[in-house]
């Protein structure tokens, strides 16, 4: 029985309007920044814009609200772009953007040794424990002179830029992911309670077993961190829960008191909150209308010729478990070969992380299973899998429209987006098949086939299900996932947790 996700419909009305706060200034910040910089050879700056659901919910937010970014400067030409400059907030685009220029050893550990891949294998539950993670000298050195470090660097930012661009006005703090767990204890040691602070987790929360990896003082310390906030976001109400379940595991002093989604600690009460991620619902059907994505649709329709396709999209990382999807297309070409010559496995991943090893030879491990299953059922007209590697979001719209079966089975997802831009630009009534522990799978479940992302058996028989599943039906499905994805977008996430911040402002300043 799967739990539902809160409504979060177009006429949810806002609870607290912006004159009601004197205009509030809303704080976002995040490892990598909304805009990146490139020095061409007269000396001058390109501004690139970055793609991500986050910077276009807040094209809409900065409509209403002052928004203030901080991020990390990255490359050489943002640390250059940074050094041109005051070091103040610079206006770009209607957003204030405040980089900074981390120590780049103590970088290298924050984010090579302790985000990722420690505290990402954590929470993605992937690491082997019998053998791995070890916890050395190095990895204390790096909690201590990288994580910790950085986390602070990036809490001076805040409230440097907060106190120059502020004016005493009522201030929103929403720090981004499982890099800035820190952050909000460290902020409100500077800024006290007039702020609200609410962190987003983009990643899975795991329940409090996975957290015993951590030796207790990095554990406690990253629970102490999150617990400064007001509310903490979550992709998924079961996320919430297992936050709240373990800060009352590990903490002696954190009560729920009955409560799945509060947790009461040192005085405080901190909600534990679902506000789950989405699409840009307009932005990508007009990129599907593009004249790039038409080529590219133009091309894939050629190459598929009259065969029914199974797509994934992915980036190439152990947890997306693109080798057991390959696996169960074996299977279902073992045992219905009715489906030879008829069906093509079209698979397009992201390199990503390929400095660390496990990504190294998960990649090996999937154009070894490609290749073998090309090898043992082509017939020299028909080739079974096809993998395409690249980072081209065209590609990946264009191929979505044309699917028949999308299969989106990770170990352990966030949300998962490739799920929702999937249903809603396909013109075919493709079937998703959907993990059980992906996020999206509370909004999308029920008009989905679901998989068990271990069950390699059952997920062929799936497959044989959608590719053989009744049009009436298949059409049914396919609108149903379409209007749930239409009728939440991007923007609408980023409104509801800057209304509740907004409302807990006003009981701040307000209490009656």
């Amino acid at each position: 029985m799967k739990e539902k996700q809160p409504d979060i419909s177009n006429d949810t009305p806002d609870p607290v309007a912006p004159a009601d706060l004197r205009e509030p200034l809303i704080v976002i910040a995040s490892n990598r920044g909304p805009y990146s910089f490139k020095r061409n050879e007269d000396g001058q700056y390109n501004v690139q814009r970055g793609a991500g659901g986050l910077v276009t919910a807040l094209a809409a937010l900065a409509e209403r609200h002052q928004v203030l970014w901080v991020a990390a400067a990255l490359s050489e030409d943002d640390r250059a772009w940074v050094q041109q400059r005051d070091r103040s907030p610079q206006n770009v685009e209607g957003i204030l953007l405040q980089l900074f220029e981390p120590d780049k050893v103590a970088y290298d550990k924050f984010y090579n040794q302790i985000a990722n891949p420690l505290l990402w294998f954590i929470q993605h539950q992937l690491w082997d424990t019998p053998r791995y993670p070890s916890i050395d000298g190095d990895t204390w050195d790096a909690w201590h002179n990288g994580y910790v470090a950085i986390n602070r660097q990036f809490a001076d930012a805040i409230v440097a830029s907060v106190k120059a661009s502020s004016d005493k006005r009522p201030v929103l703090i929403l720090p981004q992911d499982y890099q800035l767990y820190l952050v909000p204890q460290l902020v409100r040691e500077q800024l006290g309670e007039q702020v609200q602070i609410q962190p987003f987790c983009h990643i899975p929360w795991p329940g409090p077993d996975a957290w015993r990896i951590l030796p207790a003082e990095m554990r406690d310390q990253l629970l102490h961190g999150l617990l400064a906030s007001d509310r903490v976001g979550f992709q998924t109400r079961k996320d919430a829960f297992n936050f709240v379940q373990t800060c009352r595991f590990y903490l002696p002093d954190a009560h729920s008191r009955g409560s799945r989604s509060t947790i009461h600690y040192q005085d405080r009460n901190i909600e534990a909150k679902a506000y789950p991620i989405s699409v840009d619902v307009e932005k990508v059907e007009s990129i599907a209308e593009e004249m790039e994505t038409r080529l590219f649709k133009n091309q894939l329709i050629n190459s598929i010729g009259d065969s029914r396709l199974i797509l994934r999209t992915d980036r190439v990382e152990p947890s997306k478990n693109i080798l057991r999807s390959l696996q169960a297309f074996r299977l279902l070409l073992e045992r219905y070969p009715e489906h030879r010559g008829k069906v093509k496995m079209l698979t397009l991943l992201v390199p990503s992380r390929m400095e660390v090893g496990e990504y190294i030879t998960y990649l090996k491990e999937i154009t070894a299973e490609a290749s073998l299953i090309d090898a043992d059922f082509s017939d020299g007209f028909w080739e079974p899998v096809r993998l395409i590697f690249g980072d081209n979001y065209h590609r990946a719209i264009a191929a979505m429209q044309l699917y028949d079966v999308l299969m989106v089975n990770p170990l352990a997802d966030g949300m998962n987006l490739v799920a929702k831009e999937g249903v809603l630009v396909n013109q075919r009534d493709g079937v998703l098949l959907l993990s059980e522990y992906a996020g999206a799978f509370y909004e999308l479940g029920d008009q989905a086939m679901t998989v068990s992302p271990f069950d390699i058996h059952s997920t062929a028989e799936i497959l044989h299900q959608a590719l053989t599943m009744p049009a009436e039906e298949k059409s049914r499905r396919a609108e149903a996932l379409r209007s749930q994805v239409r009728h939440a977008s991007v923007k609408l996430w980023f409104k509801t947790q800057v209304d509740d911040a907004l409302a807990g402002l006003r009981q701040t300043h307000d209490p009656s």
